[in-house]
């Protein structure tokens, strides 16, 4: 059976409760977050408990980043990726994706966008690769959290595309940079 739990806050300390229950046992164990409540539940059965990384200071940025270009395949193992692989870029780690090859990347600069694009210009000039995707599977969904949120990672996961989709139609890095002044009303 599978486990389920219940979360609930106290309002006075903050702390978070989660009794799990798997239909032949029960847990209750409290915690100061809501992730860490869950995870400790997780783990009083024995299963793996996800943990999410600590904050990043202010100024760094933590993505994902995958090559996996439009009309291809190239699996994580592909040999053009052993330059990569050997030496990633400061501040980044091979990831395995599946299939696809990735990076997790922790890096400074003023916003996300800009960490993402320093990352990728260093992987296309010392490895002739051009990134394509920061693994945004739903580019319909949407927040308003800021330049370095979520919201930016939907734009930064569409930039990317057009970076690599564009050329492929003919469009120059000068033609998409009209295109997005001219449909801002900045032209």
């Amino acid at each position: 059976m599978a486990l389920s739990i219940r979360f609930s806050r106290d309002e006075s300390t903050g702390r978070w409760t989660a009794v799990a229950d798997d239909g032949s046992g029960r847990a209750t164990v409290t915690a100061d977050t809501h992730d860490e409540a869950s995870a400790l539940a997780h783990e009083a059965f024995g299963l793996d408990a996800y943990r999410p990384p600590p904050p990043l200071p202010a100024g760094w940025h933590r993505f994902t980043l995958a090559h996996c270009p439009v009309a291809e395949y190239p699996h994580a193992d592909d040999p053009r990726y052993d330059g990569i692989r050997a030496r990633p870029p400061e501040g980044c780690a091979v990831e395995d994706l599946g299939s696809y090859f990735g990076l997790r990347c922790e890096r400074p600069a003023a916003t996300l966008l800009e960490a993402v694009a320093d990352v990728c210009a260093e992987i296309r000039a010392e490895h002739g690769l051009l990134m394509t995707d920061l693994g945004i599977e739903k580019l319909w969904e949407w927040a308003s959290d800021g330049s370095d949120g979520w919201g930016a990672e939907i734009v930064g996961q569409l930039l990317l595309m057009a970076a690599e989709r564009g050329p492929k139609l003919g469009y120059s890095t000068d033609d998409l940079e009209r295109f997005l002044r001219t449909a801002a009303g900045e032209a």
